[in-house]
Formats: structure tokens, sequence, C-alpha cells
């Protein structure tokens, strides 16, 4: 498989797939494209149909969304999901949300890992849009922390989608409540994540 991604300092949604990918130990080559630069667009178009990253290439399939990539990579390993039906359709209902929704976050506190970026005056959007992900994030690390220190107990997609959320909250200095928190570190002590921050921050100083 061969996965096209973005610049690991801004793309969000190349983190996602990219994440999971990596926790579920599949093998693939990565194909990174530059960003917002002359030419960027035509050399995702020799991948990507649709024009974006990231998109997932596996022989002559093509998946071009980061939840669909996602969905496709459970496929192949199945531990990407929870294995409890009720759980999973929680965990796949959070993702959805995370992957339509957040409209006012994503545009006023855009993923910048190597940016500090305290940011005081947050609409009542932002604000409404924190409350609800740290409210996912709480409920589920109260009902699941006895299984594993991830959103549903062990790694799944759900932490995937939400991890570039992490990279904002830490750019913003948005305050956590515990739990959270916890997670949060959870997260970041990952091998994948740590390899992507510094990915990102050899890439900003090019």
């Amino acid at each position: 498989m061969k996965l096209v991604i973005g610049n690991r300092n801004y793309s969000s949604w190349s983190l996602r797939p990219w994440l999971a990918i990596k926790q579920a130990g599949l093998p693939f080559e990565e194909i990174a494209i530059r960003l917002n630069e002359a030419g960027t667009k035509a050399q995702i178009y020799k991948y990507s149909p649709s024009g974006k990253v990231p998109c997932l290439i596996d022989g002559d399939l093509l998946v071009w969304d980061s939840l669909a990539i996602c969905e496709y990579l459970a496929e192949k390993s199945p531990s990407l999901w929870p294995s409890d039906a009720r759980v999973r359709a929680e965990a796949r209902s959070v993702s959805a949300e995370m992957h339509a929704g957040f409209s006012a976050l994503r545009q006023s506190m855009p993923m910048e890992i190597n940016a500090s970026k305290p940011y005081d005056e947050r609409t009542a959007e932002v604000l409404a849009d924190i409350a609800r992900i740290v409210a996912i994030w709480e409920s589920c690390r109260r009902r699941f922390a006895a299984e594993g220190p991830f959103l549903f107990g062990r790694f799944s997609i759900a932490d995937a989608m939400f991890a570039p959320v992490v990279w904002r909250f830490k750019t913003y200095a948005v305050e956590l409540p515990p739990a959270s928190r916890d997670w949060v570190e959870a997260i970041c002590g990952l091998p994948a994540m740590q390899e992507w921050r510094a990915g990102a921050l050899s890439e900003t100083a090019k």
C-alpha cells in the first residue's frame, strides 16, 4: 500500500489515516507532497482523483477520504475498531462527528504543530466546539479507563480521528480536565505521534 500525505505540520487529514496504519502495523510506502506550492495540485492529481490528500493506493484501488481510508484499513486490521458491537457503534459515531463537524474550531484553530499561539479571544462557536470535544473525551475515558489509556480503552480509529485536535489544543493552549489530559498524554506518547511531530519540526526547519 501507498499513502499520499501532505505537510505534517499542517495536514490534519493526512495524520488520521497515517496514525491508524502505523498503529495497525500494516506495511506501506509514504508519498509526501508539500502543499500550497506551485505544482502541488498537479502532483496530487497524479494519485488522488479528488485532488486532495490523503489518498491510499492499494494495487489498482484508490481510497481518497481519511475516514474511508481508516475503514478500509480496519478491514485488514479489525483491531482498529472496538470488538464489542455497541462500543464499536459509538466509536464510529464520534469518529464521524469529528470527520464532519467542528468547523469553527478548524477555521479559527488550524493545526500548526510547530507553533505556540495562545488564543484568548475565542468565539462562542469555537468554545462550543471545544466543549463538545472535551465532553466526548471525558465521557469515553470515564467509561473505558479500566480497559486502557485511549478513548475506548485500546487504540482505535476514534483516537486517530481526534489526534490532530491534540496538536491544535497544544498550539492554542486549551486547558483540559484531568481525564482528557491523561488521554492527550497517552496519545502523544505513541512513537508514531512522536515521529509525526519530529517530521513536522523538520519540515518547518527547512
